[in-house]
C-alpha cells in the first residue's frame, strides 16, 4: 500500500482486505462497526499500525476512537494527510 493507493476509498478497502484479511464492500464500510461481521478492538489496532506504517504519518488515536466506520477513518486519514498545520 502506498499514500496514493489509500487516498480513494476503493484502495483503502484493498489495504484493509490485505492488511486485515477483512474484504469489505463500500456499504459495509459506510456501517457502524458494530454491525460489521467479526469486527472487534483488536481490528482497530491493527488498521492504526497499518496506516502509520504505510503512510508514513501518525494518525491521532483520539479522533480514529471516535470514528464509528471504516469510511470515518478513510475520511480521517485522508484529510489529516492534506492538513497543513
Amino acid at each position: 500500500m502506498s499514500r496514493d493507493s489509500t487516498a480513494d476509498l476503493a484502495g483503502f478497502l484493498e489495504a484493509v482486505r490485505d492488511g486485515l484479511g477483512l474484504d469489505l464492500t463500500e456499504e459495509q464500510a459506510a456501517a457502524d462497526f458494530d454491525l460489521l461481521p467479526d469486527w472487534d478492538s483488536v481490528h482497530l489496532l491493527r488498521l492504526l499500525m497499518l496506516l502509520e506504517r504505510e503512510t508514513g504519518r501518525s494518525v491521532p488515536v483520539g479522533r480514529l476512537l471516535k470514528a464509528r466506520s471504516v469510511r470515518e477513518i478513510h475520511s480521517l486519514v485522508t484529510t489529516e494527510g492534506r492538513d497543513t498545520r
